[in-house]
């Protein structure tokens, strides 16, 4: 818009005229405005994010949209002349009532009236709200034990000294619980952790945090094992695995290990069992990684094409499929060839994601009544659709692919239709991994086989209290006082659907 100045008419008739075409010239530049937003973040989108149907941005993606957005509000920020009619102000989302709250007030330099003199009385307040932060404050716990001796017998008495999470450490639970969520929930690695407390005039290296991790890695896993008996449990889970490079040891290279992700979660069939997740780390990707993670497990397997679940079907588990991959190649054409085939594809998709919208968290009686009703027939009618479009695609395009991708894992699609504990797709497992992916790109790779075991135990116990809805720091604190006292046989307590955060245990460490 050309904001140089011009001579105003004299004539009242010109200047209405003026500011009609100002105002007309006014939505033209907000409507050319929106639309150069969404292209830009389509060409990003194309540039650097991964394509898919929910736009699941990148770091480089999300950082340079933020850059963009912060470009344009400091170009539009000096405007200081407000128009004469402004947009009703959309209402803000009010700050947490849970926090804390300081007032300041702000009174006129002098309670006289500014006209006459006299005294003025309070006449009501407008009262605003800014959030606000405070500086991490670290301390040192400083820990007497006083010694109390006897006169008569010389008896002398002291308390114990209560256990530390690591024997003769320095740091207190609360410090190494905050550590590990800091790399393994925030994605912040230890060396720049170590620069972190170096600002604080803290000298702590990287050696040393990465030490703490690993004690408490090896510590918790009763308690990971806890977790694995309470997911194996459950009649239906959700598998996915991501990739891990890892240093090798002696010459610096890395290999790609994995990790891999079991979710229980009965809540979309209003199952009582809390959810929770159980990560494990290898070094390869064949079969027999699944099959001995999931000894034991007798029931539905919920995952993508992969065929190294391949191994545990032929030992007595059923495999289930997952139609949002289904979705994602019908949409990667659609995005890229704007092909009416595929947003056909998706449209029918989106009708059967209609039908489970509404039958979330039902009783799986119920569910699978609709879905026999509803959704059998409109998968009926999509299996004959992409038999009927294959005959028409070039051998070898993308079309083709992705409908024979669909075609191949038929049977496997189906079967949410005969069970109703059964979900439409994998998501709850794509879900609880993806923090995973986000780690990655920070850490770059594992230090070791051995921290990816460790990356493993700690992603379990930090995906479940996340997936129960618990602050990760308060329950790894209260897990880190309490597990050196707990019986092996008792771990279940801690739990983060039993353990009491409230109530401080009757022994813990500091």
């Amino acid at each position: 818009m050309n904001f140089q100045s011009k001579p105003l008419p004299d004539d009242p008739t010109a200047l209405k005229q003026m500011l009609v075409d100002l105002q007309v010239q006014l939505e033209t530049e907000k409507r050319l405005n929106q639309t150069l937003r969404l292209r830009l973040q389509a060409l990003l989108r194309q540039r650097f994010g991964r394509s898919s149907e929910k736009q699941q941005d990148t770091t480089q993606l999300d950082l340079l949209i933020e850059d963009t957005e912060t470009a344009i509000a400091a170009i539009e920020l000096p405007a200081t002349e407000k128009p004469a009619t402004q947009e009703v102000p959309r209402a803000r989302k009010p700050l947490p009532a849970h926090l804390p709250r300081t007032v300041q007030q702000q009174v006129p330099a002098s309670c006289d009236c500014p006209d006459c003199g006299k005294a003025m009385k309070a006449a009501g307040e407008e009262v605003s709200e800014l959030l606000d932060v405070m500086p991490a404050q670290y301390r040192v716990i400083k820990i007497v034990r006083p010694k109390y001796s006897c006169k008569s017998c010389e008896r002398i008495v002291q308390a114990p000294a209560r256990e530390r999470v690591i024997d003769k450490g320095m740091a207190s639970s609360a410090l190494i619980a905050q550590v590990i969520v800091d790399k393994y929930a925030d994605h912040l690695p230890l060396y720049r952790q170590a620069e972190r407390f170096k600002r604080e005039g803290i000298d702590l290296d990287r050696s040393t945090l990465a030490g703490w991790v690993g004690r408490a890695g090896a510590l918790l896993k009763p308690l990971v094992g806890a977790i694995r008996e309470h997911v194996m449990a459950g009649h239906k889970l959700h598998a996915d695995d991501t990739t891990a490079p890892t240093l090798k040891p002696g010459n610096g290279k890395t290999l790609t290990g994995r990790y891999w992700n079991y979710v229980r979660d009965d809540r979309p069939f209003s199952g009582k069992a809390p959810p929770a997740v159980w990560f494990q780390y290898s070094t390869s990707r064949k079969g027999q990684e699944p099959l001995q993670h999931l000894k034991g497990f007798k029931g539905v397997i919920q995952a993508d094409a992969y065929a190294g679940y391949n191994l545990a079907v032929q030992r007595g588990i059923t495999r289930a499929g997952c139609l949002a991959h289904v979705r994602r190649k019908f949409y990667e054409i659609a995005e890229a060839t704007d092909s009416p085939v595929a947003r056909e594809a998706i449209k029918r998709i989106e009708a059967l994601y209609r039908i489970e919208r509404s039958i979330n968290g039902r009783p799986p009686d119920e569910r699978l009544q609709i879905r026999q009703q509803q959704a059998a027939p409109l998968m009926a009618d999509f299996k004959a659709w992409l038999d009927s479009r294959l005959r028409e695609c070039a051998k070898g395009s993308g079309l083709g692919k992705a409908i024979n991708y669909a075609r191949k894992q038929w049977e496997s699609l189906v079967l949410y239709l005969e069970d109703g504990c059964v979900e439409i797709d994998n998501n709850a497992a794509e879900r609880a991994i993806r923090p995973l992916a986000l780690g990655r790109k920070n850490h770059l790779f594992a230090g070791s086989e051995e921290g990816g075991h460790y990356g493993a135990a700690l992603y379990s116990i930090l995906g479940t209290a996340k997936l129960n809805g618990i602050d990760p720091k308060a329950y790894l604190t209260a897990v880190l006082k309490r597990i050196n006292n707990t019986p092996i046989n008792q771990v279940e307590q801690l739990l983060p659907w039993n353990i009491d955060l409230s109530q401080p245990a009757v022994s813990e460490a500091v």
